[in-house]
């Protein structure tokens, strides 16, 4: 065989070179022909477990732990160790796998990250690599179709955690794997350590990145182009998602680069996807047209302008001017509601800056405006209130309420106060998961409004394409997609979104919206093929032997 970037002739492993390749290793599920042929005889206990033996062997050891750390630890141990192994209880047990791989735990595995830190997974690029990022990246030995990366400055709802953020493009491309199928050995996480501001983390003996301030300003928007360039240099045609960056960088880094390189920011196109499929769907329980909405947003950041960016497009195409759409959402940030008349207004909030009174609290700016949604983005706990949902029920028969933020502790509702406080009436969808929640002898199930909905699916389509572009139009076809997939069943429940189980299906059928996208506005690498879904299909790694 040969590596995958200088192609020199190596030998194929061997021994205990192929148990410690986790992209190889079987364990004790080798059987006696792969033993001889590998070298491993007397390497392994000699009782052969297949992977389903396996799988009940992990589970019972996961289910042994109580603390959502250790178990968060456990299968990072595993994911070290036998890659087909972890994806295979991934896939298999998604609902309760994903928040221990994502959120809500990986939020706090980001704060404990140097505690836990075990074998290194992914690229740590660093400030002081510059001018060398190219070389850096070939040290990485896999051809790479989509990479991850953060720079940690902005980590879920916890603000700035430096190199510790790594813990999420690892997480995420994991779901891109267990979601959508697409291959482990495609899949580069990354982090940016340009520094971080936090002093605490400075200070701590266990932190792993560099124990500087971060570079800002020229330097870091230098480092961020050699960057981006030197992916297309060494990964010609790579998707570059960017996560969790801060406000003020991720807006202008995702105009800069995505006509020029096929990226996304997941953080403001891949939430906005999400949380209008699940208007829709509520939209389906209420039989209230799109363009009737009013929504109000607590939180102004990426996510709020992302999300009222795709529902002002999606009411333009009901018939809505673009100005009639625009004044149907609503921002409301830490010192108010956005209104004209302010000041010193961050660029991203002046087109949804509206002419009206101003607000001070979120319950007065409900009352001026009478929002037939809410969508929480705010990442602060609690902030809808209970006087805030029953006025919000007061005004609606069935107000549409969306607490996306997460981890748990930032969520501004839980589902049992969305109910409760509605009577019932609430539509709700959550950033975290929560569990049923019983009322007046009905049954409610809430789900997850998560990305993980929507980006598995778009990497999985942009890679089967070869697109060279992610267009808006392909984040509308992917909500659309994902709405359309949500049962009558789901509805009578109180779901707006699919069962999580069905993750792959909705990540196959928002594939093949993808790549048609791709085909049908020439942006494809690829030729179209016959048949776009078994060639989306044809492409989706399964992790059984």
């Amino acid at each position: 065989m040969t590596s995958e970037n200088n192609k020199n002739p190596v030998l194929a492993p061997r021994g205990l070179d192929v148990l410690r390749d986790p992209l190889l290793n079987k364990g004790t599920a080798f059987n006696e022909k792969e033993r001889d042929a590998l070298g491993l005889r007397g390497l392994l206990p000699l009782h052969v477990l297949n992977q389903d033996d396996q799988i009940k062997r992990v589970l019972m050891n996961l289910r042994r732990l109580t603390d959502p750390l250790d178990k968060f630890i456990a299968l990072n141990s595993l994911h070290d160790r036998n890659e087909a192994l972890f994806f295979r209880v991934l896939c298999e047990h998604i609902d309760e796998m994903q928040p221990i791989v994502y959120t809500p735990t990986v939020g706090l595995a980001c704060q404990q990250f140097g505690n836990i830190f075990q074998e290194p997974r992914g690229m740590f690029i660093g400030a002081n690599d510059r001018g060398n990022i190219a070389n850096v990246l070939r040290n990485w030995p896999y051809q790479a179709g989509i990479i991850v990366v953060t720079d940690g400055e902005r980590i879920l709802g916890l603000g700035d955690l430096g190199a510790n953020g790594m813990g999420i493009p690892v997480g995420k491309l994991s779901l891109y794997t267990a979601c959508a199928g697409i291959h482990p050995r495609l899949c580069l996480p990354i982090t940016l350590d340009v520094g971080t501001n936090n002093d605490a983390l400075r200070n701590d003996l266990n932190y792993v990145g560099l124990r500087q301030r971060r570079i800002t300003g020229t330097a870091y928007d230098e480092f961020i182009e050699e960057f981006m360039t030197a992916t297309q240099e060494v990964f010609p045609g790579v998707l570059v998602q960017f996560e969790d960056f801060a406000n003020h960088n991720a807006f202008r880094l995702l105009e800069k680069y995505r006509d020029r390189i096929c990226s996304f920011n997941d953080d403001i196109q891949g939430t906005a996807a999400v949380a209008l499929a699940g208007l829709f769907s509520a939209l389906r329980i209420t039989g209230a047209p799109l363009e009737e909405q009013k929504v109000l947003f607590l939180g102004a950041g990426e996510a709020a302008t992302g999300i009222a960016d795709l529902i002002v497009s999606a009411m333009t195409a009901q018939g809505l001017t673009h100005e009639q759409a625009m004044r149907k959402c609503w921002l409301h940030d830490s010192q108010g509601l956005v209104v004209a008349s302010r000041k010193d207004l961050a660029q991203h909030k002046l087109a949804y800056a509206h002419e009206h009174a101003p607000a001070g609290d979120f319950l007065s700016s409900i009352k001026a405006l009478k929002p037939t949604a809410i969508i929480g983005v705010s990442a602060v706990g609690g902030t809808f209130t209970r006087a805030v949902l029953e006025e919000m029920a007061r005004i609606n028969q069935q107000p549409i309420v969306f607490a996306l933020s997460n981890p748990t502790s930032q969520a501004e509702c839980t589902a049992e106060e969305a109910y409760r406080w509605t009577g019932g009436r609430a539509l709700f969808a959550c950033g975290s998961p929560f569990d049923p929640v019983e009322l007046n002898g009905k049954t409610y199930v809430p789900r997850q409004g998560n990305n993980s909905y929507i980006f598995p699916g778009i990497g999985l389509g942009a890679i089967a394409s070869g697109a060279k572009a992610i267009t808006d139009d392909m984040f509308m076809s992917a909500a659309h997609t994902l709405a359309h997939l949500v049962t009558e069943s789901d509805l009578q429940q109180g779901s707006l979104y699919p069962a999580l189980p069905r993750i792959r299906e909705v990540s196959e059928g928002i594939a093949v919206a993808i790549a048609e996208s791709a085909y049908s506005r020439k942006i494809a690498g690829k030729p179209k093929p016959m048949d776009v879904l078994q060639d989306v299909r044809s492409q989706m790694f399964d992790p059984r032997y």
